[in-house]
């Protein structure tokens, strides 16, 4: 899943406490897994069949369920939220009379209980229920969308399961330890399609017109992997061997979909060959909805992949070069779970990265391999830093960490999960090799296919496989959280090398008198001009290592390592002076660990500035998009002084024209992706620095260009810089559109506006109707971006209205979220007053890391920006 979070279930107030669930044996080993329902019942297999009424937003439903009693009970409790049972049976597998129980639901727990007359004996049974649920409006459980068509309003059924709603549309242990098989059999209106993880193995249409459909069983799995969707449908295929690829849309939108079932078929391919393990499921659908949610843009539901459209389907009149990578790498990072988290699942939330850390890694490596004209591989620096500015504060957490309640797992789903998991993979495959790595991998697969795994199981795999001792160094960089640092404290050259002394501490931000963590760091060095590397493993906290050659020394050359450089005042000199010898990577990472280091209060800040200026004009696109992106945060940092503001966006703008005039405003024949991303990046970079020429072009090609590889940036550029008539066009033109991925990107933008006028216009015309439900936390959070404490006290001045329009499962991330961009004191005490009434202790974390993010802020502001005004005061000219 990209970005996905999870329902909520105030478990603390069920008085349920979490128990250890005993798991198969596996590899000789048995582990227990944290469970909120009683053991010795196990589900062997499900048989639903549901009765969707999309208009009066409800559902019947009726499950058979096999199972097995381990142990003598009169009970059977799972879990269940917002369902009404009307009937409750057991039958033994083998025959004989069924047993009717007395129901009894725990709204709190999301659980049902049900009880029998007499104790249930051993053995395997057939658990018959019938209910009655609910079909939601936002992302949770059954859920509808509607969107605007040529022929009017129309509406679609989706589910998301992910981690814990299976349980709104089917009674179940819904939790990913107890896997199963299902099949699914749906009666649906006639006309529509019906969609689940399977094909459909028979079809019967009914009297009056509707259809049941019945799929193929599934393989066992965990239940928050099923789907089912229903609507208006097409579905354009292709073959990859023995399997059908899919892309289902809203009717008319197949043509949008031409380049995702081109590069499913590619991925599909290489992932077959890495993994040693053939996908299993006879197709394989990509469904694309439109739509969106605040925390997710994908799931990896097994054989039939749910996305938003914007994430998966491509429209020429609005999508740009970056919008098409984006789409790829969400292709690849859902496929890749197929393998990693639906063949082989987590046994519970708390190793929830080996989902999504080893999915966001072969995201990466499978675009970087099928598309190396996009030369993504630059992009493991951007990673990396995004985990590490949440890494380096006191909330932050182990990539493998405890969790207790399907509450705390929903926050599990961050940066740590993702980008640090990425970049710990990242690190170790270069540390064992390639071919080991991917050697290990396929054993892991192939010894726990259709099983749970913790991480140990992967780490067994790879030192069986690399022969080297992995498990030391991953344990140091996912069961303790943090960053380290490797300090470079002397680099003198003798003959034809340079003996280096390393010192490992820890980088951290806002955690004075923090006593370092050790951790087994695997670094490599290289001299600027060499291509020879030296690669050690930092053990003791300190290392020398003699580098070929007498060029400026870059630490972690390649960029592969998870810590980051500091330098001595000399060494930085130097490698500043070697800023062009150095690989594209490294230049990158040289500005990445430069400035971070510098907002941390550990070199002057202004370094970065040194080294942009030492950035030649022949850069790689790429790394001149690291130093646009800088430019813009010090902009932002300077927020409420229009003067010193005005002064740094004068440097920033006459530093960035040069590289805008090479790149230029429009395409040239043949010219490389990573140029369209540059130019579309320095439009909306160059008019957020106030550059008038930038933003009065901008204007006219917007009202010039129509369908515009720059049509995006440019209406973006138009609402951020927008009076009233130009927000009321844009309004106008929102409310007239009817792409539904053209019509919510405008929505967004009128929530982009720089102006607090129209900010607030923005807030006030989400909580209505009209922009769609699913749009309406878009529109809050994009107001944030320039007014967080505008949103931030909108929201919770209408927190019932904004609760409503957020999933249910959010809201704990949501609403802090909004303030996180604050550099304002008084919204501390704001933010901890919300938790405290709103959140329970245990789901604090996001609310946590809002307030070290905002003391941060106020702190970079007081003591870094003085270092930038008089690096521009020594450098005017």
């Amino acid at each position: 899943m990209h970005r996905s979070l999870i329902s909520a279930a105030v478990l603390a107030l069920a008085g349920l406490a979490a128990q250890p669930l005993l798991a198969a044996p596996a590899a000789a080993r048995v582990a227990t897994v944290t469970t909120q329902l009683p053991r010795g019942v196990r589900p062997i297999h499900y048989d639903v069949a549901i009765t969707p009424d999309a208009q009066r937003a409800a559902f019947a439903g009726r499950v058979v369920i096999t199972l097995d009693v381990e142990a003598p009970t009169n009970t059977i409790t799972l879990n269940a939220a917002d369902l009404k049972f009307d009937r409750a049976t057991l039958t033994p597998a083998a025959g004989g009379a069924p047993a009717a129980a007395t129901i009894s639901i725990d709204a709190d727990a999301q659980s049902a209980t049900f009880r029998f007359p007499r104790t249930v004996p051993a053995g395997r049974y057939l658990l018959a229920l019938d209910y009655q649920g609910v079909i939601g409006q936002q992302a949770a459980g059954l859920f509808s969308l509607d969107y605007d068509t040529g022929a009017g309003k129309k509406r679609a059924l989706y589910t998301q399961f992910e981690n814990s709603d299976a349980r709104r549309m089917i009674p179940s242990w819904d939790e990913p330890a107890y896997k199963a098989s299902f099949t699914l059999q749906a009666t649906v209106p006639a006309g529509q399609m019906a969609v689940s993880n399977m094909p459909a193995a028979s079809s019967r249409v009914l009297p009056d017109g509707r259809s049941v459909v019945k799929f193929a069983a599934t393989p066992k799995m965990s239940t928050y992997l099923l789907f089912f969707g229903l609507g208006e449908f097409e579905r354009a295929t292709t073959r990859a061997g023995a399997t059908e690829l899919g892309v289902i849309t809203t009717r008319g939108g197949a043509a949008k979909a031409a380049f995702t079932l081109d590069a499913s078929k590619a991925i599909l391919g290489e992932y077959n060959r890495y993994f040693g393990v053939p996908y299993p499921l006879p197709k394989l659908d990509n469904v694309a909805a439109p739509g969106r949610s605040q925390f997710f843009s994908a799931m990896e539901n097994w054989g039939a992949i749910f996305s938003f459209e914007y994430a998966m389907l491509l429209d020429p009149a609005i999508s740009t070069q970056s919008d098409k990578q984006e789409v790829f790498l969400t292709a690849a990072h859902e496929m890749a779970h197929q393998w990693f988290g639906d063949l082989v699942t987590m046994q519970w939330w708390d190793d929830l990265w080996l989902n999504e850390g080893f999915a966001s890694w072969m995201e990466s490596s499978m675009t970087a391999r099928l598309h190396p004209e996009w030369n993504t591989a630059l992009n493991a620096v951007n990673v990396r830093e995004s985990a590490m500015v949440r890494d380096s504060v006191a909330s932050t957490h182990p990539v493998v960490q405890h969790v207790e309640t399907v509450e705390q797992a929903s926050q599990a789903f961050d940066e740590i999960t993702y980008q640090k998991g990425e970049s710990v993979i990242r690190m170790l495959e270069d540390y064992v090799g390639a071919e080991a790595w991917r050697n290990g991998v396929r054993a892991y697969m192939r010894q726990h296919a259709y099983k749970n795994t913790v991480s140990d199981d992967l780490w067994r795999a790879m030192e069986a496989a690399a022969r080297k001792p992995v498990t030391q160094i991953a344990h140091d960089f996912t069961l303790q959280p943090g960053v380290p640092l490797i300090r470079v404290d002397a680099a003198a050259c003798t003959g034809s090398s340079t003996k280096v002394e390393l010192t490992q501490s820890e980088f951290s931000r806002g955690q004075a008198g923090r006593q370092p963590l050790r951790w087994r760091v695997p670094v490599t060095l290289q001299s600027a001009g060499s291509s020879h590397r030296v690669r050690t493993l930092v053990t003791d906290g300190k290392a020398t290592v003699d580098v070929p050659g007498c060029g400026a020394v870059i630490v972690n050359a390649g960029q592969n390592g998870y810590y980051r450089t500091i330098y001595g005042p000399r060494q930085f000199r130097a490698l500043a002076a070697s800023f062009s010898q150095l690989a594209p990577i490294d230049q990158m990472g040289l500005l990445a660990d430069t400035w971070s280091i510098g907002l941390a209060g550990m070199q002057p800040a202004s370094d970065f500035l040194d080294l942009s200026n030492a950035a030649p004009l022949s850069a790689d696109p790429q790394v001149w998009g690291k130093i646009a992106s800088v430019f813009s945060d010090i902009h932002d940092m300077y927020g409420g002084d229009r003067a010193r503001q005005d002064r740094f966006d004068a440097f920033a703008v006459k530093r960035l024209q040069p590289v805008f005039q090479q790149v230029g405003w429009a395409p040239r024949a043949g010219e490389n992706a990573t140029i369209a991303n540059l130019r579309e990046k320095l439009v909306s970079i160059l008019s957020k620095l106030n550059d008038q020429a930038t933003v009065a072009e901008a204007r006219r090609l917007y009202v010039q260009a129509g369908d515009s590889p720059l049509r995006k940036v440019l209406m973006s550029v138009v609402a951020q810089h927008a009076d009233n008539a130009a927000w009321d066009a844009l309004h106008g033109e929102a409310g007239r559109e009817k792409s539904p991925m053209i019509k919510d990107q405008l929505y967004r933008l009128l929530a982009g506006s720089a102006d607090e006028g129209l900010a607030r216009r923005a807030l006030d015309l989400a909580m209505t109707e009209e922009p769609g439900l699913t749009n309406s936390a878009a529109m809050l959070a994009q107001v944030a971006g320039e007014h967080p404490e505008l949103a931030f006290d909108y929201a919770l001045a209408h927190l019932d209205k904004v609760n409503e329009r957020i999933d249910a499962s959010s809201r704990s991330r949501y609403i802090p979220r909004l303030a996180a961009g604050s550099a304002d004191p008084a919204t501390i005490a704001k933010l901890e007053a919300y938790a405290s009434a709103n959140l329970a202790p245990g789901s604090r974390r996001d609310a946590e890391t809002a307030v070290a993010s905002i003391k941060d802020r106020i702190k970079a502001r007081s003591e870094r920006l003085p270092e930038i005004d008089a690096w521009l005061a020594a450098h005017a000219r």
